[in-house]
C-alpha cells in the first residue's frame, strides 16, 4: 500500500508581509525554517522513495530542511508544474490594500474562487489544469507501483491536488486551507482510491528537538 505526503512550504517572507506572492521567488522566514524543521521531524518515521517540488526557492528550501531533519537522501524532482498559482499583476501587492482599492468582494473572488482570474495571472482552475496532468503522468504511476512519494509545494498547487484526490468541488475548495509546514498523508488502495487523508502529528510521548512547533 503506497502513501503520498504533501507539505505546503514554510512561512515565506511575503506571507509574513501579507503580500500576493505567486511566482515571485521569495525565501522562507525564520519561522518558515522552523516549520520545515518540524515537518521533517514529524516525517522521520516514514520512508519515501522520491520527492517532488516546484522550481521556487521557498518550496525547495523547505524540502532541503526536511530532508536534513529526516537524515535521508532520495531522488528529488523539480518542476514548474507544481509552482504556486500565478497572481499576475497582483504579485507584490498588499492584500489588504488590494481589498481597499478593488473592494472586499473582488479580493475574495481573486483569492478563493475556482474560476476567477486575477489580472495577468491564473485562476485556481488554471493551476489545476497544470498540476493534475503532471501528477497523473509523473507521480501517480510511481504510487501505483508501490512507491511512497513526498510533495513539497504551495498552497494553491496543493489545494488543486487535494481537489483531485479528495473529490472536493469547486465551491467547497474555497473553504479549504492548507497550513504551512503541516504534512498531510494519503493512503491508497490498489485501485488508487484514497483510503485515508489526514494530517500527521507527533505522538504525544515523542521527543521533539524542534525549537518552534
Amino acid at each position: 500500500m503506497s502513501i503520498l505526503v504533501i507539505v505546503r512550504h514554510g512561512q515565506s517572507e511575503w506571507n509574513l508581509k501579507n503580500l500576493f506572492t505567486g511566482w515571485s521567488d521569495v525565501d522562507l522566514t525564520i519561522l518558515g525554517e522552523h516549520e520545515a524543521e518540524h515537518a521533517g521531524i514529524v516525517l522521520r518515521a516514514y520512508h519515501f522513495d522520491a520527492a517532488y517540488t516546484s522550481v521556487l526557492k521557498r518550496a525547495i528550501h523547505t524540502l532541503n530542511i526536511m530532508l536534513h531533519e529526516m537524515n535521508v537522501t532520495m531522488p528529488v524532482y523539480k518542476d514548474q508544474a507544481l509552482n504556486e498559482r500565478n497572481y499576475g499583476n497582483l504579485q507584490g501587492l498588499n492584500k489588504a490594500e488590494v481589498g481597499e482599492k478593488y473592494g472586499a468582494q473582488q479580493l475574495i473572488l481573486w483569492r478563493r474562487s475556482f474560476t476567477e482570474v486575477p489580472p495577468g495571472g491564473e485562476s485556481l482552475e488554471n493551476t489545476y489544469q497544470r498540476v493534475i496532468p503532471y501528477y497523473q503522468k509523473e507521480i501517480e504511476p510511481k504510487l501505483k507501483a508501490g512507491q511512497n512519494i513526498l510533495i513539497v509545494a504551495h498552497g494553491n498547487s496543493l489545494r488543486a491536488l487535494m481537489m483531485y484526490l479528495e473529490h472536493i468541488s469547486p465551491d467547497d475548495i474555497a473553504h479549504v486551507d492548507l497550513a504551512t509546514g503541516a504534512p498531510r498523508l494519503y493512503e491508497f488502495a490498489e485501485d488508487m482510491s484514497v483510503l485515508k487523508a489526514a494530517y500527521i502529528k507527533l505522538p504525544e510521548n515523542s521527543s521533539n528537538d524542534s525549537t518552534l512547533l
